[in-house]
């Protein structure tokens, strides 16, 4: 990540973010370049424990793999060898996890590199298209664009459902599981179509993405309180989960194209409501799960919810001094010299001291987005 200039008007938060960053680039980028790293399958380990030791592989996901392969195109130009490291997994991509015979890729190989969860699941496919839309920007090698558009052809085709949503999961040979439309892997989707068309013009993307917008508002939002939730309407047992709110009003009012839209509209006006219900007063921590009520279903804090909500703050007026306790917040409770805690219990004491390959992706995110909002 670049360099963010002092501001005189900010000086402090200035230099909070120039220290995280730092972390960023100097603890925990390097264990995804070394500890991290199986050599000989090319692929990031799923986990790291405490000691920066890799937990013993039960498998390699493909999502694991694109998210790595969007953390290393984003530093290329940055870092040492992060344009090789992207290159390496988008081979990787290929190699271990495209179905020759049915198109699209497989959810996940076992620690030997075969085939072990061979269904098509949308989660992925999603953070397929959105990694290689972002490593085809910085490298513009065609055949990541190749890639690129065999993965929106799939979605399109496949996953889609005629509504403007798309089913979260299928068999192997694309037969149904009847699995219906998923809040999460449709948020990720949105991502991707928006990393798409920052890449390149693209009418029929475009319209996909607001089509699925106009679907999400129809589907997914509550009409009292206007949150948006996991499962659509109706559906028995719905929650929603204040991190996710936050990822897509991020991703809304950050689109020219979406700002306005009737789902835009909505987590605007929800935001407050989800800060009230969904953030700890005190602590600024971010809760994972509550129902309609507001009663919290799950208090597990988690890392990438906090990097949501801070990512958020950057694009809310006036919230300067609310960007700068969330990133304090940030730092003091899920930072540390070895690198982070990935969650923190209803007490605050932290109840998972592993590290996922995939965590990196929301700081970098976030990370981004501070950038953008320094300048």
């Amino acid at each position: 990540m670049p360099h963010v200039p002092r501001s005189a008007s900010q000086p402090e938060l200035t230099a909070l973010f120039n220290s995280v960053q730092q972390h960023f680039q100097d603890v925990i980028v390097p264990l995804w370049q070394g500890p991290g790293w199986n050599a000989e399958l090319a692929l990031p380990y799923e986990a790291l424990d405490a000691d920066h030791q890799p937990l013993p592989p039960q498998r390699y996901r493909a999502m694991a793999c694109a998210r790595q392969l969007y953390l290393f195109s984003s530093l290329i130009g940055q870092v040492p060898a992060a344009e090789e490291r992207a290159e390496a997994l988008f081979r990787s991509l290929q190699q271990h996890f495209h179905d020759a015979e049915h198109g699209g890729w497989f959810y996940s190989i076992d620690p030997q590199g075969a085939p072990l969860d061979q269904r098509k699941d949308l989660y992925t496919h999603a953070f397929i298209l959105f990694a290689c839309a972002h490593y085809w920007d910085k490298v513009r090698d065609p055949s990541a664009e190749s890639v690129l558009n065999r993965a929106l052809d799939v979605i399109t085709q496949r996953f889609a459902t005629g509504d403007g949503l798309y089913e979260a999961s299928l068999e192997r040979d694309w037969s149904s599981l009847n699995s219906g439309p998923l809040q999460n892997p449709l948020m990720h989707l949105a991502e991707a179509f928006l990393a798409t068309l920052s890449a390149r013009e693209d009418a029929v993307v475009q319209e996909a993405l607001v089509e699925l917008c106009t679907a999400m508002q129809q589907r997914f939002i509550d009409p009292q309180h206007g949150v948006l939730m996991e499962k659509p309407l109706g559906a028995v047992d719905n929650w929603f989960e204040p991190g996710h709110q936050f990822e897509w009003y991020f991703l809304l009012e950050s689109s020219a194209l979406l700002r306005g839209s009737a789902l835009h509209t909505s987590l605007d006006r929800a935001f407050s409501l989800t800060e009230q219900w969904g953030v700890h007063q005190q602590s600024g921590a971010v809760q994972a799960m509550l129902d309609l009520d507001g009663h919290i279903k799950d208090a597990t804090q988690r890392i990438w919810a906090q990097a949501e909500y801070l990512r958020a703050l950057t694009l809310r007026p006036d919230a300067e001094a609310a960007v700068q306790r969330q990133l304090l917040a940030l730092q003091q409770h899920f930072l540390h010299a070895g690198g982070w805690y990935e969650c923190r219990d209803e007490q605050g004491e932290v109840s998972r001291k592993d590290m996922p390959s995939t965590t990196p992706y929301h700081l970098a995110t976030c990370y981004r987005g501070l950038v953008d909002y320094l300048r």
